[in-house]
């Protein structure tokens, strides 16, 4: 007999044939009606048990938790909430759950704080909410890569352990074999990392845009899709010590090409996502609105949450360089009240997701992409423009995250680039391949970086960053 997934059976016509489904029971009513779930979709499957036909030490273990596998015919329900129930006619344990055990755990019918799920990781996948999370994030996943592929992206897979620092900003998880308790020291009294298994001093990415910038220099049009990890000690809702990074790297494309590209990639994986998940979003829709009626009305969200990623499909995305948008941050109403934690003052300032969701949120009502920001708060690597003072930078705002990408046209031009490497006290010699680039056949082009949690995040309409990942790292976690 074949077995079959409970998202395919929930959508066949009835039949006296038998078919067989495992899965978790999530609930049992009296004595016959047992609520099935395999993960495959945010629905149950009711199946109906004629008690009078089975053991009765049977039934006692068809306890909430158990994994179970039944049999028999599927008919047209009775009952509300299906259309179609099995009829069982055989029935095994597979792994029992104590009924007193799982009352002290997450898997117990009463609601429970996202706080408490966190606690229990590794059981929260059990629950619905992060059962349609997780399978968006899946679907997400599939939707990265099948946008880059079809449109001529080649995958590539960068080094975890580095030893550049592609960001220039040290918050870096060093990587080493040497005794930490009694390091080799050189003359100097300093660690002496030559004895150490690289022969020098190394650390978890921050990013693989550097390497993915000299393959977009051979195969034109690049990606890659992987973990980073930053060892910034921020322990808020849109932070991670580790998570998933997209960064596409494209030649001979410009700061404008480079918008285009991120707007069209953001759109067609959140098209995406409303064509494919219809079910989970529906479930976290609901779920949202009704964690939001104990919130002040000023803090709810403006829209439903498939409106709102149907909002994104239907608008394009505003351009506005940092310059005007500092305009109107200044001659704001939190600006000139105070009401913002960070006040604008002048040109220069790093705006912070306050400024960026006020501009999304509250101005512009819709996606906002900034370009051309000031040099002294960008990388590196971003290409300086003509006036001297600004760089051909881009972040893409969203509504509810803020910054979900940032991105730029990358520096071509040798000398320019070095001599910004040595003002911001970045070794030449160190990346020196980096700079090689720029010798051979140089020119222009761009990339972006997205991180998938946040995206997987304003997808989801979930508000903290650490329940879009199955495991989260954030300070003082190391969980599971």
């Amino acid at each position: 007999m074949q077995k079959k997934l409970i998202s395919d059976i929930i959508k066949m016509e009835a039949s006296i044939n038998p078919i067989s489904v495992s899965g978790w029971v999530r609930a049992f009513r009296s004595n016959r009606f047992i609520q099935l779930n395999d993960g495959s979709t945010i629905h149950n499957l009711q199946c109906v048990v004629d008690f009078d036909g089975f053991d009765a030490d049977l039934l006692k273990s068809v306890a909430v938790g158990a994994a179970i596998t039944v049999s028999g015919p599927l008919v047209a329900s009775q009952g509300q909430g299906q259309a179609v129930e099995i009829q069982v006619t055989t029935l095994s344990i597979l792994g029992k759950a104590d009924p007193e055990e799982v009352k002290l755990t997450i898997l117990s019918p009463k609601r429970h704080s996202l706080e408490t799920l966190r606690e229990q990781a590794h059981l929260r996948i059990r629950t619905n909410t992060f059962g349609a999370v997780m399978r968006l994030r899946s679907k997400l996943s599939f939707a990265v890569h099948e946008y880059f592929q079809t449109n001529n992206f080649h995958y590539m897979h960068t080094p975890i352990i580095t030893g550049s620092d592609a960001e220039g900003a040290g918050e870096m998880f060093r990587v080493t074999n040497l005794d930490a308790a009694a390091p080799p020291k050189d003359e100097r009294g300093q660690v002496d990392y030559s004895k150490d298994f690289f022969d020098k001093e190394t650390h978890l990415t921050v990013s693989g845009q550097l390497e993915a910038e000299t393959y977009a220099m051979g195969l034109g049009k690049v990606y890659t899709f992987g973990p980073t990890f930053r060892a910034e000690n921020s322990n808020t809702s849109r932070h991670l010590a580790e998570f998933w990074m997209i960064e596409p790297e494209v030649a001979f494309n410009d700061l404008h090409d480079n918008m285009d590209l991120a707007e069209d990639f953001i759109k067609y994986v959140v098209n995406y996502a409303l064509t494919h998940c219809g079910d989970d979003l529906d479930f976290l829709q609901k779920r949202l609105e009704e964690e939001e009626k104990s919130k002040p009305q000023d803090q709810r969200s403006p829209m439903p949450l498939k409106e709102k990623l149907a909002f994104v499909l239907e608008h394009n995305f505003v351009r506005v360089s940092y310059t005007e948008a500092i305009d109107i941050l200044m001659n704001s109403t939190p600006n000139r009240k105070k009401k913002f934690k960070y006040i604008i003052e002048a040109w220069g300032a790093d705006l912070q997701s306050e400024h960026e969701r006020y501009l999304v949120e509250k101005h512009f009502k819709c996606p906002v992409i900034l370009y051309d920001y000031p040099a002294t708060i960008k990388a590196f690597y971003m290409r300086l423009n003509d006036d001297g003072k600004t760089v051909r930078a881009m972040d893409v705002l969203f509504p509810g995250i803020g910054e979900i990408v940032g991105g730029s046209q990358r520096e071509e031009r040798y000398d320019v680039l070095k001599e910004k490497m040595i003002a911001m006290d970045i070794s030449p010699e160190e990346l020196y391949w980096y700079l090689d680039l720029r010798k051979f056949g140089t020119c222009v082009h761009s990339g972006f970086g997205l991180g998938f949690e946040r995206l997987v995040q304003f997808v989801t309409g979930m508000g903290n960053i650490r329940d879009v990942i199955p495991y989260p790292r954030s300070p003082g976690n190391a969980s599971f």
